[in-house]
């Protein structure tokens, strides 16, 4: 127990004393216009209470990915909350606080395009492709997660309502509305409830877990990982036999580090009226759903009275979907379990949403579209048509992807931060070592995965590492010429 209060306590503080130091390197000037005051026109600039702002990018971002990514990585251990913890305060919130920034002060443009002006069309080139292919990834994963959630609730059992595709379907027209109505019509009018929801049920789990949970962590559970019999736990199998590096970390990225989050950003930086709520917003959004996935890690590693076997088992039968299942009816009745689910299964839809809505705001700035009606049906019938279609591929194959690109847009975002940085002459070493971090881990992966070049893991994670040390090196001979 006490493990898990450091752990929210490490987030907080993060957000107290290090998200002001981070602040200062960003250049936030609250006596300029906005894109939203400059650019008003009712669809996407719109303005936005701070607080509605707040929630809206807090449900954006977290979707599913802080709930299913923490139960998949509590297969490694208590190690799963280290990474969540130190992962978002020092990588993922600054990841996201910086995308805010630098779409803001870009005309609240897309990534790829603020990618163009910093680097060259290339690297813009490069971040459109992984961009489009992760909000994509992103919205048919958030289709096929929630239909299966709802479509084995038990209360529809024997009807319409159990029937997968029928929830594919719905989801999908919701998904038609929301990419096409001005943003004020659905979006901040309704997510800022379902943030509060999602506030609401993490805290019910949290609290009941910490009252009675069968395996709460403690401080041995951490020394005993890093004994030395067990110290190779590091670089060998977990219990599913997959190595924590870089698997972990490409398991877990929602809650830790996710370049997901960097795609959602131009929605609130259209609509925020000044930029001293930069901060708040995306800073405090990315610290609020670590503690969701500080919460729901906690749930696989605790709340299962014979242990990691009982987690592996559930996973292996039904998926996160059916631990959550789990949970949510153990530990908060039928009524809580049944608002539990369907929680969960709301707030994968409101980011699927909103990624096939930055979808679209993605090839528009990319190609300079007029925002008419006529040209944003053009782009959303083909989009959610090849997306019903991508449903019917194996769930599992679809994530793996989405993981993949999730952590390499992350990595690309962080180096556009550095740039950013440096342009400025300010303390680069806060993005730029989290880079360096990241980037070891996607290329660890991409070699040694069998969707990338597959290598052995004796061969593909030094390859990674050796990577890393030469972008560092680089990296501190650009800080030297800068300097001069």
């Amino acid at each position: 127990m006490l493990i898990f209060f450091i752990c929210i306590t490490i987030l907080i503080l993060g957000y107290k004393f290090y998200s002001p130091f981070v602040e200062k390197q960003a250049g936030i000037d609250p006596t300029i216009d906005t894109p939203q005051k400059r650019f008003n026109e009712g669809v996407d600039y719109v303005a936005v209470h701070p607080v509605r702002a707040f929630l809206i990018q807090f449900l954006n971002i977290a979707g599913i990915g802080p709930i299913f990514g923490p139960i998949l990585g509590a297969l490694y251990g208590p190690i799963a909350l280290v990474w969540i913890v130190l992962g978002n305060v020092l990588g993922g919130a600054v990841h996201d606080f910086f995308s805010g920034v630098m779409s803001i002060k870009e005309d609240g443009k897309s990534l790829p395009e603020i990618a163009g002006s910093y680097y060259n069309v290339v690297f813009k080139g490069f971040m459109l492709v992984f961009t489009a292919m992760l909000l994509f990834f992103v919205g048919v994963v958030f289709i096929m997660s929630p239909a299966g959630l709802f479509s084995h609730l038990d209360i529809f059992e024997g009807t319409i309502f159990a029937n997968n595709t029928f929830w594919v379907l719905a989801i999908l027209s919701y998904y038609f509305l929301a990419t096409l109505l001005p943003i004020d019509k659905i979006i901040t009018k309704f997510y800022p409830i379902f943030g509060l929801l999602m506030i609401v049920m993490t805290t019910l789990i949290g609290g009941a877990l910490l009252m009675d949970a069968p395996h709460l962590p403690v401080a041995g559970d951490f020394l005993a990982y890093f004994e030395a019999d067990h110290a190779h736990d590091f670089l060998e199998p977990n219990p599913d036999g997959l190595p924590t590096w870089p698997l972990l970390f490409i398991t877990i990225t929602c809650g830790a580090i996710s370049g997901f989050h960097s795609t959602q950003a131009p929605i609130m930086a259209r609509c925020l009226t000044n930029e001293k709520y930069v901060r708040p917003v995306y800073y405090g959004a990315m610290i609020s759903e670590g503690i969701v996935g500080c919460v729901w890690a906690l749930a696989g590693i605790a709340a299962f009275p014979d242990g990691y076997a009982g987690l592996k088992a559930l996973l292996d039968s039904g998926g996160p979907g059916l631990v959550v299942n789990h949970v949510a009816n153990s530990y908060l009745g039928t009524i809580g379990g049944v608002m539990s689910i369907i929680a969960v299964a709301v707030f994968p839809i409101t980011s699927g949403d909103t990624a096939f809505r930055s979808l679209r705001l993605t090839i528009v700035d990319a190609f300079n579209i007029p925002q008419s009606i006529r040209n944003r049906l053009l782009l959303a019938v083909p989009i959610l048509t090849i997306a019903y279609f991508m449903t019917k591929l194996d769930f599992s194959v679809i994530w793996r992807y989405f993981a993949f690109s999730n952590m390499l847009l992350s990595t690309s975002v962080l180096w556009l931060a550095t740039k950013y940085l440096f342009d400025r002459k300010a303390f680069h070493w806060i993005t730029s070592i989290p880079a360096v971090i990241t980037t070891a881990v996607t290329i660890s992966y991409i070699m040694t995965a069998p969707i990338g070049i597959n290598l052995s893991s004796d061969l593909g994670k030094p390859i990674g590492a050796v990577v890393a040390v030469i972008v560092f090196i680089l990296v501190v001979i650009a800080d030297a010429k800068n300097k001069k």
